[in-house]
């Protein structure tokens, strides 16, 4: 066949549009997504497809991720079950990959080749195990360990969280007022400190806190551009998970992702539910200034909603087939922290503050240190802003030893009006403003060097900042 000159030219310009198309590069997939570290926390915004979504995150915060993963691979065989990180990624890969959706496989997919790009060797079942370490280890394993041999695994799940939401008669301006400050290991919680703001192609902008490398926030302060607010406290002592059922982690982030109304979340966090992660949900929407808990077990759920109260969470359950049912705690025992919290909590918001509760009460709640059990200011299991390390009885529920390190390790808070606004107030450290230093911990307390000396390091005490999204 002869070619013309005509043909010769078109045969080339498609030639040269086809060898163009060259893959995207590094700083095509971060776009316009940025890192701010600021008083402690490190805030990113990220933008774009749940791919590029992942990889921005993986990219920017590498360093970080890189050191909580090796901290968990450290740190999770002292749980009580002896299981390496292994267990944990071929956990992942069997029961709660196959479930996710695409979207969060996509976003978990780019960070870890946000991760590579920098050059860390993880992978997807990395940042999986990452994400759903708590449910994972907290949830699946005792499970696990109690059909192999009844009682093998306790179920002294993390009961972790101070919270609060209000609204109506019981706040300053009759709109939302939520807050949280949240437990944890200290060899983790220090570590817990992301502000992330994700605009994702589809569904609402979300402003939430989270550890390094999570697609959800985890302790679970949420706002969303469509006006939900999300935090929670997590059930003490709760004991099942369903295998054949949804991650907790991505049924939260599609929560706060595409949730438009309290029922939309409960809808999302009641359907497949596998029982990770039990918590008491407080919910609110600005645009109805109308407030829910949803006390998510794993068979067992129920919902308190109204435009004029106040819901307080501690990790006790309320529900009284749920705490029979489902765990093990002792509702009549008032020296657990749960009780003891409870009480406090309950006295700030019903009484001390009904009426005048706003983004400045709400962080003095959070950073409480009366004991309303001894009646005294005190460091201990017993007050808001946690202490469990200066706390000679630990803390037993939790299967916590004497001056176990562990406690509050940040707060926020937020309002109707800042929420509209796509801000919250956050606080690095102990929202009461005292530091935890690990050296003379370790000097007091020597017998926790063997488990957590190579990792926990000192948490400061930063000031209240305020964040927005972008």
């Amino acid at each position: 066949m002869k070619l013309t000159g005509k043909t010769m030219v078109v045969i080339l310009l498609a030639t040269s549009l086809f060898s163009c198309k060259h893959p995207r590069t590094t700083q095509d997939r971060l776009g316009k997504a940025s890192r701010e570290d600021k008083n402690g926390w490190i805030y990113i915004h990220l933008a774009g497809s749940p791919s590029d979504i992942g990889f921005q995150h993986g990219y920017l915060v590498s360093k970080e991720i890189d050191t909580l993963i090796k901290v968990m691979q450290y740190y999770l065989p002292s749980n009580g079950s002896n299981f390496k990180w292994d267990f944990y990624r071929a956990a992942a890969k069997r029961i709660l990959w196959p479930k996710l959706e695409q979207e969060y496989k996509d976003e978990v997919k780019g960070i870890a080749e946000g991760l590579q790009a920098r050059g860390f060797k993880y992978d997807s079942l990395d940042v999986t195990a990452l994400n759903a370490n708590i449910e994972l280890s907290q949830y699946y394993v005792p499970t696990l360990m109690n059909k192999k041999k009844p009682g093998a695994g306790d179920n002294m799940a993390p009961g972790n969280c101070s919270a609060f939401i209000a609204t109506g008669s019981f706040t300053k301006d009759h709109k939302i007022v939520i807050a949280h400050n949240n437990w944890t290991d200290y060899i983790e919680g220090e570590r817990w400190n992301v502000i992330a703001d994700i605009k994702p192609l589809k569904g609402n902008q979300i402003l939430m806190d989270c550890s390094p490398g999570f697609i959800h926030s985890g302790d679970d302060f949420v706002v969303s551009k469509s006006g939900i607010l999300i935090t929670e406290t997590t059930i003490t002592q709760f004991k099942g998970f369903d295998t054949t059922k949804t991650a907790e982690f991505m049924r939260a982030r599609k929560a706060a992702q595409y949730a438009n109304s309290i029922d939309d979340v409960i809808k999302i966090m009641t359907t497949a539910n596998n029982g990770g992660y039990a918590n008491d949900w407080l919910i609110g929407d600005t645009k109805t200034n109308e407030v829910a808990r949803l006390e998510l077990g794993l068979k067992d759920w129920r919902v308190w909603r109204s435009k004029d109260t106040a819901f307080i969470g501690s990790n006790f359950p309320s529900d009284p087939k749920l705490t029979r049912e489902e765990t093990t705690f002792k509702v009549d025992d008032p020296t657990s922290s749960a009780n003891a919290r409870k009480l406090r909590l309950g006295k700030l918001v019903y009484v001390d503050y009904r009426g005048k509760i706003d983004v400045n009460n709400g962080m003095t709640i959070e950073g409480d240190t009366y004991d309303a059990l001894d009646g005294k200011q005190a460091y201990n299991r017993c007050v808001i802003d946690g202490h469990v390390e200066e706390d000679p009885l630990g803390s037993k529920e939790w299967n916590e030893p004497p001056f176990f390190p562990m406690g509050a390790v940040q707060g926020k808070v937020t309002t109707t009006d800042l929420a509209n606004k796509m801000e919250l107030w956050a606080h690095m450290g102990h929202p009461g403003g005292k530091d935890f230093l690990a050296a003379p911990f370790f000097k007091a307390h020597p017998e926790y060097l063997k488990t957590q000396g190579k990792y926990l390091r000192d948490m400061k005490a930063y000031p209240w900042t305020l964040f927005e999204a972008n």
